[in-house]
């Protein structure tokens, strides 16, 4: 049995809502309760109390609390369950659509990665492989499938393609470190890169090994990498829990 653990009156403060900013005011609410749950004020299990106290301790009205928390459900960060309440249930990793690699960012939001290495072999280059990293079809490439763990919890299963001559990699390496860091490591520094995100269903194996329901919803990345002279360095195709998982990006007017 699991105890229920409240949120401690002293975590959630008033919000400091701007009522003249585009911005609507449930989302300004949501912001501020993600962060809390992203630094671990508000934990894992900790129970939400009802919408009419939160809203007077937020300082906003019942409605438009409401419909920060619904947000944070569908965000799956929040739960709603009967006879218990709405409970934090996990904060999503959010990483900026940037090149930098997943374990990078892991390490730098302290949410203790762990790499399992699920295969490490010399293949034929298939012809997607091939076109991404600029090789003759049918070239050996050095092929790695690694399934990333943030906080104890699967998140991730990547595939990469890397050219055989550039960098010898072992299970060792790929398990405590990161492919960037490897590739760094060997002199080879990833400075440009093409990425496209997509969504699709997971299917049995994929459910299976991070832990989801056939049929759930996953984020996926396709991405080649090259250095500042033009070689290509790796081409990656990853797929990730959209439960667990969200990219974000950052724009502006030009």
């Amino acid at each position: 049995m699991t105890s229920e653990v409240s949120v401690p009156r002293e975590s959630i403060r008033p919000v400091e809502v701007d009522r003249t900013s585009p911005v609507p005011l449930y989302f300004q609410v949501a912001t501020r309760l993600q962060e809390l749950i992203e630094k671990g004020e508000i934990g894992v299990g900790a129970r939400i109390e009802n919408e009419v106290d939160l809203a007077e301790r937020l300082g906003v009205s019942r409605p438009t609390t409401r419909r920060a928390i619904q947000y944070l459900v569908e965000r799956g960060m929040l739960v709603r369950k009967r006879g218990v309440g709405t409970q934090v249930v996990h904060p999503k990793v959010r990483r900026p659509v940037e090149l930098s690699s997943l374990y990078d960012d892991l390490v730098t939001s302290d949410r203790a990665p762990r790499t399992e290495v699920l295969k490490l072999e010399v293949i034929a280059a298939t012809p997607e492989i091939a076109t991404a990293l600029e090789i003759e079809p049918g070239t050996e490439v050095t092929w790695i499938e690694r399934l990333r763990y943030a906080g104890g919890e699967p998140l991730a299963l990547m595939h990469n393609a890397i050219p055989l001559d550039l960098i010898r990699l072992t299970e060792q390496d790929l398990a405590e470190r990161g492919l960037y860091e490897l590739l760094r490591r060997a002199g080879y520094v990833p400075r440009i890169a093409t990425q496209v995100i997509g969504a699709r269903s997971a299917g049995a194996g994929e459910a299976r090994i991070l832990r989801e329901k056939r049929g759930a919803s996953l984020l996926t990345m396709s991405r080649t990498a090259w250095d500042a002279g033009g070689r290509a360095l790796e081409y990656g195709s990853h797929v990730y829990r959209a439960s667990r998982y969200s990219f974000e990006l950052n724009l502006s007017a030009g």
